[in-house]
């Protein structure tokens, strides 16, 4: 995904979030793998799309989304570490996780193995229940 020039990448969000590199866009916000600067760590940071910025309704749900994940603790969700506003544009700080996505573990696993197949599936009914929870 880093192929295309991304003017995002190379600049530090807050003074503290030096973005890195692009990692994946979605069609509400665009995940960039980051830097922490002050607490020296990898952290990936999900930026709500520019033209969806001033779009109240959209960033009510990316507010949302941040307040829920955050209030989870669980080793198949990822941890929300900050959240906030630089230049306009909302932003989620979360733990970056280095790996495939469920997508691309079955593509290419595909045709997956019952065992395997109940093992990932036991995995996100684990998270969706952690989420239910909350």
């Amino acid at each position: 995904m880093n192929s295309t020039f991304d003017p995002l990448v190379g600049q530090v969000l807050d003074g503290r979030y030096e973005i890195v590199a692009k990692v994946a866009r979605g069609g509400m916000a665009t995940v960039y793998r980051a830097r922490d600067l002050r607490l020296s760590r990898v952290v990936a940071v999900k930026v709500m799309r520019s033209d969806l910025g001033e779009d109240d309704e959209f960033a009510a749900k990316f507010d949302r989304e941040a307040r829920s994940a955050a209030v989870l603790s669980h080793p198949n969700v990822v941890s929300i570490f900050d959240q906030g506003t630089s230049q306009g544009k909302p932003y989620i700080v979360m733990e970056f996780i280095e790996g495939e996505t469920l997508r691309r573990v079955i593509s290419r696993e595909a045709p997956l193995a019952p065992e395997r197949a109940l093992d990932l599936a036991e995995q996100v009914a684990a998270a969706l229940a952690a989420a239910h929870e909350a």
